[in-house]
Order: structure tokens, then C-alpha cells, then sequence
């Protein structure tokens, strides 16, 4: 189990992490979430190891997490930490920057679990390919293989998706998360993206300024968001006052969950229509401002029409 006890810690005396504190079982996967600058990317590094506390403590499986103060080499063995920098060796191939770390001592092992690597992260084709003649995208891949390389206990991801192709990131993401569960390593995402919260995360710790806004399931806070700023992380979002739905409280509505109807009290006027595909994501003015729903059919601006609660 991780524990993260009541840490501190502050850039130039300007804290970036307040009192925060939470558990993670071993074998479960964790996504932190939060607008940029909320401490997310210093969160992870001080998981890892890599700066000194100001306050309080971490512990993986009852043996403390502790930093530059007390290692030569910062950093947890038995964790590994993919940065948004991916710090690879430019003029060695793609099998070689992954098999980096791997011994020597057993040459066809290192090679099997090298193409084992590749294969995950979709990069069979180029594993004799300098890394220097790589996109973006395909060394972010790369940088995933060789963090899984050793089999961390942990593994703490930075935005590990953010420079690859959506074609390919759904691939991608499956068979890593899956991968990731197989084997029970314990697994810390801090990311932007909803899809790597809701499909693959088993808790979701909401960060702003520093601090915890709320943690739970992926679905216990998509469905029942407790502020805008919660419900926005995970797409569009309406804030609408209880009485335009029949309603005591303040609804935090997302545009698939609200419908056209013949009449109620929420009267609202088209301004736009954007093309999503499989229907329109509708953008309408009403009397506290502006809305978004989702409609099977364009809508012409200056369209008048009554919205419900679906």
C-alpha cells in the first residue's frame, strides 16, 4: 500500500502542496486530475523521491519514501517515473534505449521481454531505429516501454499519452492499463485527458492550489460532480440554478443530459452548431447565459426551444 500522510512542500517559499494525505492499495490505479499549475507533475515527484519534504510522510509497503536529503541518487528503486521529458539516448536504437537497464547476463530473455515491450506500445516495426529520427509520439511510446522495462512495484505516468496520435491512443491505452492490472503494479496517472480517468482509473484524487477538492471513483464523480470546477475537468459543462429544473440545488449538467422538450422553464436561443460526428454539440444563450446541449439535427442560429433534464 501507498500512504501519502499529511506531505507539504513549497517552490521558494510559495507551497505547491498542502497538507495532502490518501491511501492506494497495491495493484490499483489512481488518476490525479486538476487545472494546470494545481501541483499534479510535483505530486508524482514527490512520491518518487525526487524532492525533500517540508512536512509529513510517505510510505510504500511500511518502508518510507525519502529524498535528495538521504539518497545519492534520487529516486526509489522500486518505483519508476515517466517525466513529460522522455530522457531518451538519441543515437542508439529503440530496442537498445529499452533493454537499457535489462541484464546482459541472459542475452535471449533481455531480447524476448524487449520484443514483449515493443509489442505493447506498438513500436515493432522501428526497434532497430535510431531514437533521434523518432516523432514525438513514437519516443513517448518508446519512453513507456522502458519505464515497464524492470517491472516497478510503482510506476508513476505524467501526462503519458499527450504526444500521441488519438488513432492510436485508445490502442495504446488498453493494452497498457491492462498490461499494468495483469501484473498488479501499482500505478499513479496525472493526466488531462477524461478517458484515462473514466476507463481506466480506480480512484481519482481531484487536486486544485495544492490541495484535495475530492477523491472517489470514476463514476461517483462524473455522475455526482460537487462543484463545476469537478464536473469541468471531465468535458463541457452546464451550471444551472435548481428552479429552471424543478430542483432545490444547482445542477452541474453535462450536454448529453439535457433534452429538447415542448416546454418547461428553461427557455434558450441557438447560436451555434458544431459537428461531432454522431450528432451536433448545440451552444444556445439563456436568460443566466450561455448552454450546451447535444441534438441529433443542426440548429439554426436564432432557433428558440425549451430544455429539460433528460
Amino acid at each position: 500500500m501507498l500512504q501519502v500522510q499529511n506531505i507539504s512542500f513549497s517552490y521558494l517559499n510559495e507551497i505547491t502542496i498542502d497538507s495532502l494525505s490518501f491511501l492506494l492499495e497495491k495493484g490499483n490505479s489512481l488518476a490525479i486530475i486538476g487545472e494546470s499549475g494545481c501541483g499534479k507533475s510535483t505530486l508524482l515527484k514527490l512520491i518518487y523521491g525526487l524532492y525533500d519534504l517540508d512536512d509529513g510522510q510517505i510510505f510504500w509497503n511500511n518502508s518510507a519514501v525519502l529524498g535528495p536529503k538521504f539518497n545519492l541518487i534520487p529516486g526509489m528503486p522500486y518505483m519508476k517515473y515517466l517525466a513529460q521529458d522522455f530522457d531518451l539516448m538519441p543515437f542508439i536504437t529503440v530496442a537498445e534505449n529499452i533493454g537499457k537497464y535489462l541484464s546482459n547476463f541472459y542475452p535471449e530473455e533481455k531480447k524476448e521481454r524487449i520484443a514483449e515491450l515493443l509489442e505493447i506500445v506498438e513500436m515493432s516495426e522501428f526497434a532497430t531505429v535510431k531514437a533521434k529520427f523518432l516523432s514525438g509520439g513514437q519516443m513517448q511510446r518508446v519512453a513507456l516501454a522502458r519505464v515497464l522495462a524492470l517491472e516497478p512495484e510503482v510506476l508513476l505516468l505524467d501526462e503519458p499519452f499527450s504526444h500521441i496520435d488519438n488513432f492510436r491512443k485508445n490502442s495504446l491505452r488498453r493494452k497498457l492499463f491492462a498490461y499494468l492490472k495483469e501484473k498488479k503494479i501499482t500505478t499513479i496517472v496525472a493526466t488531462h485527458d477524461s478517458t484515462d480517468v473514466l476507463s481506466f482509473a480506480d480512484d481519482v484524487l481531484v487536486m486544485k492550489k495544492g490541495q484535495i477538492c475530492t477523491q472517489g471513483s470514476p463514476n461517483e464523480l462524473y455522475i455526482n460532480p460537487q462543484s463545476k470546477y469537478v464536473a469541468s475537468l471531465f468535458g463541457d459543462v452546464n451550471e444551472l440554478q435548481g428552479h429552471f429544473l424543478d430542483s432545490k440545488d444547482t445542477q452541474y449538467l453535462y450536454p448529453h443530459q439535457l433534452k429538447v422538450t415542448e416546454v418547461s422553464k428553461l427557455k434558450a436561443t441557438v447560436t451555434h452548431s458544431y459537428f461531432r460526428g454522431s450528432h451536433y454539440l448545440i451552444e444556445a444563450i439563456y436568460e443566466n447565459g450561455v448552454l450546451f446541449f447535444e441534438h441529433e439535427k443542426e440548429l439554426i442560429p436564432g432557433y428558440v426551444l425549451f430544455l429539460d433534464r433528460r
